[in-house]
């Protein structure tokens, strides 16, 4: 079962994708990929060439969810996404 977190709908978990890592959309695109990726400098543009289907809205999200648990905040989950 696909669910997203409040405040982030574009972020997503489901055990079975990629073992319920906090994901973009469904897609086997962990958050931590998207981090890890922007950690080596590319500007935005770069990562959504490598990655067509990813969208502004969606690095936006993923580095605010990763600011949101370094401060130690509890994100609930929302109701059920399709």
């Amino acid at each position: 079962m696909r669910r997203s977190f409040q405040g982030f709908d574009r972020i997503t978990t489901d055990p079975e994708v990629l073992g319920g890592k906090p994901c973009i959309r469904g897609m086997r695109l962990s958050v931590q990929r998207v981090l890890e990726i922007l950690s080596q400098n590319p500007t935005w543009e770069d990562l959504q060439q490598d990655y067509p289907e990813l969208e502004t809205e969606d690095i936006r999200q993923a580095l605010a969810f990763a600011a949101a648990l370094l401060t130690d905040r509890v994100i609930p989950f929302t109701a059920s996404a399709a």
